[in-house]
């Protein structure tokens, strides 16, 4: 990272699913600074990925994102989260079952708070979704780093990760709802 103001950044946590399909739309947009893949909303202390991926720890996997709220809005790191999820799910995201892998927004101020309530609202009244929008909003944690095999494994790993995302359904379900080149 350069000697630019960090201070001036802001956080922002999603849980949508596979921590992996998660970090790659963000990295794309201008002003994101930095994504880790983790985990955040349990009870355990330092959980490794073993502990999470079996349900038992309360965690589960998200994605911080460390962002220049000059360069790229919260709106607009909202509007990728919703265009990388199924909102509707109660029970995981795609092939990925299990609380640990539900959709979430974990904010980390009122703002913050406002704007999720106000985009989730919006998008449930969208029409774009016959079941309720049900994206959990709550307070950001503490948010443990995942092992770093996992840190951005499309870039690390590119033929296992589209393998892992085209069988996952994800991609199926994005085009089927917000159309080709989302």
């Amino acid at each position: 990272m350069s000697k630019e103001n960090t201070a001036a950044y802001e956080k922002a946590t999603f849980a949508g699913g596979c921590f992996w399909c998660m970090e790659k739309p963000f990295d794309e947009l201008e002003g994101v600074i930095s994504t880790t893949s983790g985990y955040t909303g349990g009870e355990m202390k330092d959980p490794a990925y073993e502990d999470v991926s079996s349900g038992s720890t309360g965690h589960t996997e998200a994605v911080e994102i460390l962002y220049d709220p000059v360069k790229v809005s919260y709106e607009k790191l909202l509007d990728v989260f919703w265009h990388n999820i199924d909102p509707t799910d109660p029970a995981g995201q795609f092939v990925d079952r299990g609380r640990q892998y539900r959709s979430g927004i974990f904010y980390h101020n009122e703002k913050q708070k406002s704007e999720a309530e106000k985009s989730r609202d919006s998008l449930g009244k969208s029409g774009k979704f016959t079941n309720p929008v049900i994206t959990e909003i709550v307070p950001a944690g503490i948010f443990y780093h995942a092992e770093e095999y996992h840190q951005d494994y499309y870039i690390k790993n590119p033929v296992r990760y589209k393998f892992y995302r085209g069988r996952s359904g994800r991609d199926d379900f994005l085009k089927k709802v917000w159309g080709a080149g989302k």
